[in-house]
């Protein structure tokens, strides 16, 4: 990257260093940054980051896992087949290397004061999940549908316990979550591949009287494309 742009990207993202990874999963690589630039951020769990990967000015966006206000940021990220330059950069990042990333954003957030908390994703969208079950108390009342390829792809989620694992093409997340059949009144937290998505919304609202504006939805991800923002 060119240092002619380095001011330019001093004033639109934070800079932080890779201060620790490890293998959290069988294809999810868990990365600590830490800055001080990253102290003291606004961050709600489920927000995401848009990191620079690779040698040009490509962005990927990122699922916070944790944060530490005193300036430190984890991200999980998935290798996977036709891995594009995010997932190399996640695959090949060590300690030491620097990292540009943006604040915090995204409306798909935790809505604490819900009496009840529903989650349905893949892989892609347990990253989010993770930083919303940690976030809630131990006495919340948590259900959903977890689908990953493998067992070995599973998170350790708080409350992890209380979700349906699932492998994929054992079964469908629509028909899991249908079997499931959350009643009304709390708030469903659904994410993953976008048409599955859409699918799971539906069983939600249109079978089990689910108030659509409490169904919040972030598509990750389509096939054939690089990923939804």
């Amino acid at each position: 990257m060119p240092a002619l742009l380095d001011p330019v990207l001093d004033l639109l993202m934070l800079r932080g260093t890779v201060t620790a990874t490890e293998p959290i999963a069988a294809r999810m690589r868990r990365l600590r940054i830490e800055g001080d630039a990253l102290a003291g951020l606004a961050v709600r769990p489920g927000q995401q980051v848009r990191v620079l990967v690779g040698n040009g000015l490509t962005r990927r966006t990122y699922s916070v896992w944790h944060y530490e206000p005193a300036g430190a940021v984890e991200l999980c990220v998935l290798d996977h087949p036709g891995a594009g330059p995010g997932a190399r950069w996640g695959r090949t990042a060590e300690v030491g290397d620097q990292v540009r990333l943006s604040r915090p954003e995204g409306s798909f957030v935790l809505r604490p004061d819900a009496t009840h908390h529903v989650f349905a994703g893949d892989e892609t969208a347990a990253v989010a999940f993770g930083a919303m079950l940690a976030a809630l108390p131990e006495g919340a009342r948590v259900s959903g549908c977890v689908e990953t390829e493998t067992p070995a792809d599973r998170l350790p989620l708080a409350h992890g316990a209380r979700l349906d694992w699932l492998v994929r093409g054992d079964t469908s997340l629509p028909a899991s979550v249908r079997r499931l059949a959350p009643p009304p009144g709390g708030v469903a937290y659904v994410a993953g591949e976008a048409r599955t998505v859409q699918a799971v919304r539906q069983v939600l609202v249109r079978e089990a009287g689910w108030d659509r504006r409490s169904v919040l939805t972030k598509p990750f991800w389509a096939p054939g494309r690089r990923g939804l923002e």
